[in-house]
This record gives structure tokens, C-alpha cells and sequence, in this order.
């Protein structure tokens, strides 16, 4: 069904002809940024007033988001995360945009005016007559959030921070006997003419920033680190009183260091403090790289590994063992994300904390996962098959479970029940069956894998092999009919064959149960902004191929002519890193039967490895550095996460 356009509405409600909208629409070609509506006034065919009043009716006026975007005041991405904290925090969007100080409240204001097709005013309280007061009672002046400013002859003009609704100016002509304009202001110029004229007390009331300013957006970090108190070398005890006090500097600078680094996408906070009058050192890594975030003063030393321990629940006393737990950020801050937490005793009496933040949400499209055509295919088909085992390995941090969840995606539909084995459960998705392991009391990946078979599943996926216990039962539950996903910490394709077999697992019930594996690495994507390209040289060409293999690039189709490169510059999008984001490099041995026969003879890596070649297999380097010809890495990248 088409959306009706504003001037097709006020034909159809009969306020302005069709002739007097293609009058109108003529006009707009010569002031094509003019809204039909505001031309249609200008014209005399409409009042603003009926123009205003079908606006609000049929919701069609220009959202406050749009006008915003269009002014270049905020970015998509800063209007994505206001929502996001509006949601949240159950505040009106508007409030969102102030309390992330994304927008001034006079930027706010003027498109807000925009928006209604109201003037805007900046108000001098002090220039006010008072006796404008007698005109609308202070109560219903303070509920609404409206102030009077001016009158001339029968006409009072309002200051609203946001427009009243039509029935409510009606009523309120009809009951001080004036017409009333009404004019868009800040919220704090409201608050101050009330006070000029009621004398109301509006410290209750706040102001818009205020009324928002929670602990989760303090002021920035330089400015609560300058509000550290000028003692000596602290007392543990006396530290760690501070950190239960809700509005300590601790409890913001947690906060702060924990907001931070989820805008920033970092995936690890790294705390480390030093013995001595040596500052705490927090470094964040964003892309696999570590880097310092901040220098913290000594004196905080005890008291944020001791505020960090309290938001998790775990020991604040222990101070001489690890620990580890998880913070629902949600508790502390408008932040819809989950922390895992774990400490670590250093010397001098020094506690270390490291906290992950799970990138929790959708799943990544499964074209999106960077593969060649034949490695999409070949785990394309391992993923719909109806039964068997495929496997997704590399280090921790290279992408597993994205894969994993990836593929599970594609599959996901009502026909099919599909259970899942975490931990943690970083990736929802709504059909999936979802269950968090807890080891500690004896409910392992292997414990839930023996549960799911008892729940008529048809897909199983296990967070992790971790032993010959896990391995076997997720070998006989694909044997028994299901389809089972699993990771493996291994560093190439082949390496995986062998060290399962190692790990005890019968040779001839594996074979028969493999599908596939996918080995896969991360490695830094070149910033679109500000990459480089190039030719590269001779010398440079001959020893990248000499890597990828002579022989075998000959089949790639390229020719050394043709070979273009890329390198990082450096930018303010990308922090002048040269890079920004992460694309995964891949490895897929597919099982065929000859492999599967080199499998029961429980052969060696090599000749695995030799036998994948033959069937199509690409390295992870050889991947690798077809990615940096084209365009989308550079080789130090594909070097420093590609062993051979």
C-alpha cells in the first residue's frame, strides 16, 4: 500500500484543491527545500494552524532524527546509540541525544522548532515584565513546561520546550480569553523565566542536562582524574570504603573506563596497577591490538580492582587468589551488555583485572563471513547436510563462534530444533535453544551434550572440545543422526584431524562423521577512508608469491601485472592506525572419501594437508594474501596472524 503524501492529505480532507497543490508543487521546484506544507501557507491556500493540526493526525511530520542527520549535527551511528539508551533508560529520545551530549540544548531546541515549523527564541528572563504572570497560574505553567514571554493586543505568546497538543491550546485560549502563539526555547530559558516570574523553585525541576546526568556519562576522564585527593600512598581498608559510595569518583571512573571502551569496540579492558607511587596503566584492546587507554593516578590503585570485584560479586577481602564472574552492566548504567571479569594477585600485594566485553546481538550475515566462493560453498553444504560434525577452529579471538552462529543462522527455521552449549552466550538468536555451562557445578559441555540427545534435537552445537569425553559424544551424536557444530582450539585444518585422533577418538567413527573444518584467523582491515593503493615492486611480488607457492599460483589467474596493493595511511576515522575493523582469513578442509581413508590409517598432518591441497584446499596465507590483492588488508597483517 502507498504512503499518501502530505498535499494528497489536505485534497482528500478537502483543505486545499488539486489545482492549489499543483500550484505548490510548481513553486517547489524553484524552492526545493521547502516543505509542500510551508509553501501551501505561503501561497494562501491553508492556515498554519489546519496545516499543523493534519500534521499531528496523520503523523507525518518530519522526524526529529531526519532534521538532525540532515544539519550534520549527529552521525547515524550516534543516533542508532541514542535510541538505543532511550530504550534503555526509558527516557524520551530527545533526553537520550542530551544525556550523551551528542547535541547542545540550543541545537536541540532550534530543530525541535524545525521540526513543528515554530520560531525559535533565546529569552532574557530579566527583560520580562512580570505581570505577564497573571495570565496563566503558575501550577499549570510548571506542568507544562510553558512560560509567557509577550503580549501585543489580544495575542500571547508562549515559550515551550516542546508544543503543546491542539486541544490543549483551545482549551487554554478559551479559558484566558487570548490567541496564543507558542515559540520553541531551551528547557533551562523556560525554567528561568518561570522563576523570574512565579519565583517557583525550578532546582527541583533541573534542567534538561541534569535531569539526565548519570554516572554512566560523567565528565570526561581528564576531568575526574583531577578530582583525586592529594594523600600519599593509600590504605588498602581505606581505599575500598570509597568504592561502595554511589556518587564516588571510583564508581564514575569505572563506569567511565567501562563506556569508553564498549563505544570504542574494544573487546578486553585491561587494568594494571604498579607497586610504588607508579600510575595504574589501562590499556583496551580494539582489533586484536592493545593499546593504552589511559594513565590513572597511584591513589586509585586498591580501590578500582575493589569497586570492579563488588559490581561482578566476587570477594572484595580475597585478595590472594584469582577470581571470576560476570557484571549485568545494565545494573550500573544504561549499557545493555554483559562483562566477564577475572583478577589475578601480582606483586605488592596488586590485584590485575582484565574484563571482556561480549559483543552480544545478531549474528553476522553468513556473506558477510569474508569466504571464497569454494569455502562458502564447501561449509555451505557441510551446514545443510542433515547429519555429521563440522568444526570451526583457531586461537581464542578469531571469530569461532561468530562463524558458528553464522551458520547456524541459515539454518535456522521452525522445522528444525536447534540446541546450543555455551559459554558464555555471547550471540542470540530467537528459534535457538540456548543453555550457559557452569563447570563449577559439574554441568560441563560434555553433561549438556548428553542432556540435548534426551530433548529430540536436530541440530546440536558445543561451545567447545575441551576433551576426549566431549569429542566422542558429539562424534556419536552425529553419528546417531543429528548435526553437531563444535570449536577446537588448533592452529590449521589438518593439525585438527590428528589431534583428535591423539585426544583417543576412534578413527573409524570420526571419519565417518566429518563434514568439514574451518580454520579461520582475524586479521585488520585497511580503513576505507584513508587506504593507500599501489604496485607493488618486482622483489615485493616475487616474495609474496614464493609464500603463497609457485605452483600453486599458477591456478590463481593472476598475473603479476596486474597485482595491485594496499597500505595503511592513517586517519581520524580510523584513530591514524590505518586500520578499522577486523575481516576473518580462512581455511576449509572438506572430508571426502580418500580423506576419509587417510583418516582410519590415522595418517600425518602432512599428508592430510597434501590431500587438501589436491582437493581445492587454500592455506590460511595463501587466503590471506588474496585478500591483500585485493585491496582488503595489507601482508604485515596476514604475516602476523598466518603462522606458515
Amino acid at each position: 500500500m502507498a504512503v499518501k503524501r502530505v498535499g494528497e492529505l489536505l485534497v482528500e480532507q478537502n483543505l486545499i484543491t488539486q489545482e492549489q497543490l499543483g500550484e505548490a508543487l510548481e513553486l517547489q521546484k524553484v524552492f526545493p527545500d521547502q516543505a509542500i506544507g510551508q509553501l501551501l501557507c505561503k501561497l494562501g491556500f491553508i492556515k498554519e494552524s489546519d496545516l499543523s493540526l493534519m500534521l499531528d493526525q496523520k503523523n507525518k511530520r518530519r522526524k526529529l532524527s531526519d532534521i538532525l542527520l540532515k544539519s550534520g549535527i549527529v552521525d547515524p551511528q550516534k543516533i542508532a546509540h541514542a535510541r538505543e539508551i532511550s530504550k534503555q533508560s526509558d527516557i524520551t529520545f530527545d533526553k537520550a541525544l542530551l544525556k550523551l551530549r551528542y547535541v547542545e540544548e540550543e541545537e536541540l531546541a532550534k530543530a525541535v522548532a524545525c521540526q513543528y515549523d515554530l520560531p525559535y527564541v533565546k529569552i532574557n528572563a530579566l527583560d520580562l515584565d512580570v505581570s505577564l504572570s497573571r495570565y496563566i497560574s503558575a501550577v499549570y505553567a510548571q506542568k507544562q513546561r510553558i512560560a509567557p514571554i509577550s503580549k501585543i493586543g489580544n495575542t500571547l505568546t508562549l515559550a515551550v520546550a516542546h508544543p503543546l497538543k491542539h486541544h490543549d491550546i483551545r482549551e487554554l485560549e478559551d479559558s484566558i480569553r487570548l490567541k496564543i502563539i507558542s515559540a520553541i526555547a531551551t528547557e533551562s530559558d523556560v525554567y528561568k523565566v518561570l522563576k523570574r516570574l512565579y519565583n517557583v523553585d525550578v532546582a527541583s525541576a533541573t534542567s534538561a542536562h541534569d535531569e539526565v546526568n548519570l554516572d554512566i556519562v560523567p565528565d570526561s576522564i581528564v576531568d575526574l582524574l583531577s578530582k583525586t585527593s592529594g594523600s600519599d600512598e593509600p590504605e588498602v581498608e581505606e581505599e575500598t570504603k570509597k568504592v561502595t559510595e554511589k556518587d564516588s569518583v571510583i564508581v564514575k571512573l569505572v563506569n567511565k573506563i567501562i563506556y569508553d571502551a564498549y563505544l570504542g569496540k574494544a573487546s578486553d579492558i585491561h587494568i594494571e596497577p604498579y607497586p610504588g607511587k607508579r600510575d595504574v596503566v589501562v590499556r583496551t584492546r580494539i582489533d586484536g591490538q592493545c593499546s593504552i587507554y589511559q594513565k590513572i593516578p597511584y591513589k586509585y590503585k586498591f580501590a578500582i580492582p575493589s569497586r570492579i570485584k563488588i559490581m561482578a560479586d566476587l570477594d572484595i577481602a580475597e585478595r590472594r587468589k584469582p577470581q571470576d564472574g560476570k557484571i549485568d552492566f545494565k545494573k550500573f548504567g544504561p549499557l545493555d551488555t554483559e562483562l566477564r571479569v577475572a583478577t589475578m594477585p601480582t606483586v605488592g600485594g596488586l590485584e590485575d583485572v582484565v574484563i571482556r566485553v561480549l559483543a552480544g546481538g545478531e549474528p553476522l550475515s553468513f556473506k558477510d563471513l569474508g569466504l571464497t566462493e569454494r569455502n562458502m560453498r564447501v561449509f555451505q553444504e557441510a551446514v545443510s547436510s542433515p547429519h555429521g560434525l563440522v568444526l570451526v577452529v583457531g586461537p581464542t579471538g578469531s571469530g569461532k563462534t561468530t562463524t558458528l552462529h553464522s551458520g547456524l543462522a541459515m539454518i535456522n527455521t521452525p522445522n528444525r530444533k536447534i540446541w546450543t552449549a555455551e559459554d558464555p552466550v555471547e550471540i542470540t538468536q530467537p528459534g535457538l535453544r540456548q543453555v550457559q555451562v557452569n563447570p563449577r557445578i559439574g554441568f560441563t559441555f560434555a553433561a549438556a551434550l548428553r542432556s540435548f540427545l534426551r530433548l529430540d534435537p536436530d541440530v546440536i552445537m558445543v561451545g567447545e572440545m575441551r576433551d576426549e569425553e566431549t569429542a566422542s559424544t558429539a562424534v556419536e551424536a552425529s553419528l546417531t543422526g543429528h548435526l553437531v557444530f563444535s570449536t577446537l582450539h588448533t592452529n590449521s585444518a589438518p593439525e585438527t584431524v590428528t589431534r583428535l585422533l591423539e585426544m583417543g577418538l576412534d578413527p573409524y567413527s570420526f571419519s565417518d562423521s566429518l563434514l568439514c573444518i574451518l580454520a579461520q584467523r582475524l586479521a585488520r582491515r585497511l580503513c576505507k577512508e584513508c587506504k593507500e593503493s599501489y604496485h607493488p615492486s618486482e622483489t615485493e611480488i616475487d616474495e609474496i608469491i614464493d609464500e603463497y607457492g609457485r605452483e600453486d599460483f599458477a591456478f590463481t589467474g593472476l598475473g603479476r601485472s596486474d597485482l595491485t596493493m594496499s597500505r595503511a595511511v592513517g586517519c581520524d576515522r580510523c584513530g591514524g592506525s590505518g586500520y578499522r575493523g577486523r575481516l576473518g582469513i580462512h581455511e576449509v578442509l572438506e572430508c571426502t572419501p580418500r580423506l576419509k581413508g587417510l583418516i582410519k590409517r590415522r595418517s600425518d598432518t602432512d599428508a592430510v594437508r597434501e590431500h587438501a591441497a589436491l582437493d581445492g584446499m587454500t592455506t590460511l596465507k595463501q587466503d590471506g594474501i588474496l585478500k591483500v590483492f585485493q585491496g582488503l588488508t595489507d601482508i604485515h597483517e596476514v604475516r602476523r596472524v598466518c603462522i606458515k
